[in-house]
C-alpha cells in the first residue's frame, strides 16, 4: 500500500480501492458498517471565498479539525470531512445540511452537492476526470487559485497528495455529535422518520414531580442531563429558546 492509499484509508476508510479509481461498494452491509467520509462540493460560480467560510467555520465555531480541501476535475470545490467512527448516512446528511444553513443559506441549492453515500461519492483524489483535467487534494492558500478552473492540467504528486492528507486528523464521535448539537442537527432513521427516543428513569421522576408545576425547570433539567440522550437534550433546548421568543 502506497502512502496514499494508506492516508486515504486511514481518515476516510477508502484505501486502496480509492486510489486505484475504484469506488467502493456501499449495499445494504456498507449501511450498517456506516460511512467514515462526507463530501461537500460548491459548483461553479460559487468560489472559494463562500465555500472557506465553512472551512474555516468547521474549525473555529463547531471546534472541528480541518476537513481535506479537493479541486473536483469537473467544476467544483470541495471539502472531504474524515470522521473517526462510522456514522449513518442520515447523520452525515444532517451534518452537511446544518453546514449549508448555517454558512451557505446565501446559495441556491443547484450550487451546493453534498455525498453522504459511499456508493454516490466521488472517486477520491487524484483522478483524470477528462483529458488534462485531474481533481486533487489542496493547500488552502492555494485553493482560491483553483476558484475559475477547479482542476489540475498535470497529474499530482502521489507523495505531496499523502502530505497533505497526513497533517488532517478525523472528527472523533463526540467532537462530531457536539458539531450536530449546535448545527441543530437530529438524527433520523433508515425510513426518515424520527428516531425513537427513551427518556432515562431519571427524567421521568422529574417529569412527575416538576413539569406541571415549572416546565422550564425539567426542560433545564432534561437540557443539562448527561445521560439523556444527545436529541432529547437538543429538542430541550429548542423548546427553551421558543419559549424565550414567545415571552
Amino acid at each position: 500500500m502506497s502512502q496514499l492509499q494508506f492516508e486515504l484509508d486511514r481518515l476516510y476508510g477508502l484505501g486502496a480501492k480509492a486510489a486505484d479509481g475504484a469506488t467502493p461498494s456501499v449495499g445494504h452491509e456498507g449501511r450498517q458498517r456506516g460511512i467514515r467520509a462526507l463530501v461537500l462540493e460548491l459548483a461553479l460560480p460559487a468560489s472559494w471565498r463562500q465555500l472557506s467560510s465553512v472551512w474555516k467555520g468547521a474549525q473555529s465555531d463547531l471546534g472541528l479539525p480541518a476537513p481535506a480541501i479537493a479541486v473536483s476535475g469537473v467544476d467544483g470545490l470541495q471539502l472531504w470531512f474524515s470522521l473517526a467512527a462510522p456514522i449513518s448516512p442520515n447523520a452525515g446528511e444532517l451534518f452537511l445540511q446544518g453546514l449549508r444553513a448555517r454558512y451557505l443559506s446565501d446559495l441556491g441549492s443547484t450550487l451546493v452537492r453534498w455525498m453522504t453515500e459511499t456508493a454516490k461519492f466521488p472517486v477520491a483524489p487524484p483522478v483524470e476526470i477528462s483529458p488534462d483535467r485531474w481533481s486533487a487534494f489542496v493547500a488552502p492558500d492555494l485553493a482560491s487559485v483553483f476558484a475559475d478552473t477547479p482542476w489540475l492540467d498535470f497529474p499530482p504528486n502521489a507523495e505531496g497528495q499523502a502530505t497533505l492528507l497526513r497533517a488532517l486528523e478525523p472528527i472523533q464521535q463526540v467532537a462530531f455529535e457536539a458539531a450536530l448539537s449546535q448545527l441543530g442537527a437530529i438524527e433520523v432513521s433508515e425510513s426518515r422518520e424520527p428516531v425513537a427516543l427513551k427518556v432515562p428513569a431519571r427524567a421521568e421522576v422529574r417529569t412527575c414531580e416538576q413539569v406541571d408545576a415549572d416546565p422550564v425547570r425539567f426542560l433545564r433539567g432534561v437540557m443539562n442531563d448527561e445521560t439523556a440522550p444527545l436529541a432529547l437534550r437538543i429538542e430541550a433546548a429548542k423548546a427553551l429558546l421558543l419559549g424565550a421568543k414567545r415571552s
